[in-house]
């Protein structure tokens, strides 16, 4: 690859990185506020006993896990750009 294709897919690279960190900072602030209500919830269920509390944080413990799972994708994302990122660079220093 020619070094001007190389910095060209650097910079599309570096891109994508800024944005994907910028969606895993928003996915972490939500998973917070996920735990943080699926934990209410939870207490909530275990003082008033009733079908509909245990309910309640039965879909607040789903909704954390999938966003864990998103967290866990925008993560892997991340990753991925900051390995590639760096093959480019190693590619520009060769």
């Amino acid at each position: 690859m020619k070094r001007d294709q190389v910095e060209r897919r650097l910079l599309e690279v570096h891109a994508l990185l800024v944005r994907a960190r910028q969606e895993l900072a928003v996915a972490e602030e939500q998973l917070d506020v996920f735990l943080e209500t699926a934990e209410e919830t939870r207490i909530r269920s275990l003082v008033s006993e009733t079908p509909l509390a245990d309910r309640d944080w039965q879909d607040a413990q789903r909704h954390a896990k999938a966003m864990v799972r998103a967290r866990d994708t925008a993560s892997a994302r991340v990753t991925e750009l900051e390995r590639a990122q760096d093959e480019l660079l190693g590619k520009l220093v060769v």
